[in-house]
């Protein structure tokens, strides 16, 4: 179906219901590339309704954040509907700036069962309000190149059966292409750190806000990291840098773990010029993962709320929204009833033809729904400093880690 076909489709079902007061700007404030879905929803809503003007205002993710941060604090241009990546939403809540939709008018926890289960413990953001309405998931997966790998000798199944088989493949990869396995060791940390949870657990404090930074969770995940490093099968690169990107166009770097809609990025802007040529698998060592996601919150003093609410509400129960996005985007939907549609069994082109959304769909069904702290991106940050003198200064990594400790414990006190 074209586009244009499909977005008729799509206003058809949508109806013209729920009209707005006449004159109604909204303001909504997103970033890149997750603006996209608010693009495309603007002709389709105006047609249900008319009298509503959509004003987006869309910054880079940081910037976005940083200025909403600052609009929440000071009251002071502040969007109606506010986009907020999953990092973020656990320091909004907390900052008592944003609507707790779990109230009437709202009362939206009775859509709670419609979304995927870990997505609203995520919107609550340790707060215990419902700050958010979950748009897009992460399901954390592995991208692999299939050539490098089949140049090597290595099969997906010895790449995905254990984490320490994950390091052995890559040291084969490395002697047999000169490519390395992974962008950074970083990124072992960041996934094997939020392995093994159970519902209602956190990744860095328990439920009486008590930091778990050395637990055996955490000294493993530094364990692996280090052995990556000293293995040398990372790039040492950050993700989102420029040299991430150079890594993946130039087949210097073979695999990366991250959220499923990484394969829509790398196919539209990191690296179209490998098309074809990679895979997606479930992460190594059964380990099933969240990594980002995408909500949509009301400023507690936002001008428009009645229509903010309904936007969102179209944006995030609207099946026939949330396909678009995921067919646009790859973002794949937080409704369930949307990731049970025919289109996930569609081959994607990128990754050599395969339906790779199914996977991602069983992924999405067994990730834990972890508890989240207003802390995290302190313990986060504190955590990533830690782990760099470790990989790069040598530093003991039950020294590392009880510092860590200490200076979260710190942090949370003030």
């Amino acid at each position: 179906m074209s586009t244009s076909l499909r977005l008729g489709a799509i206003a058809l079902a949508i109806g013209f219901s729920g009209l707005a007061n006449a004159g109604t700007t909204l303001t909504v404030a997103s970033f890149p590339n997750f603006d996209a879905a608010v693009k495309a929803a603007i002709p389709l809503y105006k047609k249900a309704h008319p009298d509503v003007e959509i004003k987006l205002v869309s910054l880079a993710i940081g910037d976005h954040h940083n200025a909403m941060t600052t609009a929440l604090a000071t009251g002071v241009n502040l969007p109606d509907v506010m986009a907020v990546e999953v990092g973020f939403i656990g320091k909004f809540a907390a900052s008592g700036g944003l609507e707790d939709l779990s109230k009437a008018p709202y009362s939206a926890m009775q859509y709670k069962t419609k979304f995927a289960k870990f997505t609203v413990p995520q919107a609550m953001g340790g707060a215990g309000n419902l700050t958010a309405m979950p748009a897009d998931i992460g399901p954390g997966a592995l991208f692999y190149r299939k050539d490098l790998l089949d140049k090597a000798g290595v099969t997906e199944a010895q790449l995905t059966q254990s984490w320490d088989s994950y390091i052995a493949s890559g040291k084969k990869l490395k002697a047999a292409t000169g490519s390395y396995l992974l962008a950074s060791a970083v990124d072992l940390k960041d996934i094997y750190i939020r392995s093994g949870l159970k519902d209602g657990e956190g990744i860095y404090f328990d439920k009486q806000h008590r930091p778990l930074v050395d637990s055996p969770r955490f000294v493993k995940a530094f364990e692996l990291a280090k052995a990556a490093r000293t293995a040398g099968i990372d790039a040492k690169i950050s993700a989102w840098t420029n040299e991430w990107s150079e890594g993946f166009k130039r087949s210097q770097v073979a695999s990366q773990m991250m959220g499923a809609w990484l394969s829509g990025h790398l196919d539209s802007w990191i690296a179209p010029n490998t098309k074809g040529l990679w895979r997606s698998a479930q992460l190594p060592n059964h380990t099933f993962a969240s990594w980002g996601g995408s909500f949509y919150s009301i400023p507690a003093k936002a001008e428009h709320k009645k229509e903010a609410w309904e936007f969102i509400k179209f944006m995030t129960l609207n099946k026939a929204m949330q396909l678009e996005a995921f067919r646009s985007l790859d973002a794949f939907p937080a409704l369930i009833e949307a990731q049970n549609d025919p289109f996930l069994d569609k081959p994607i082109a990128f990754l050599g033809n395969q339906p790779a959304r199914k996977l991602w769909k069983v992924a999405a069904d067994k990730i834990p729904a972890i508890a989240v702290d207003k802390f995290d991106p302190v313990a986060n940050e504190i955590i990533n400093a830690e782990l760099e003198k470790v990989l790069e200064q040598n530093k003991d990594i039950k020294q590392a880690l009880a510092d860590a400790k200490t200076q979260i414990a710190r942090r949370v006190r003030r």
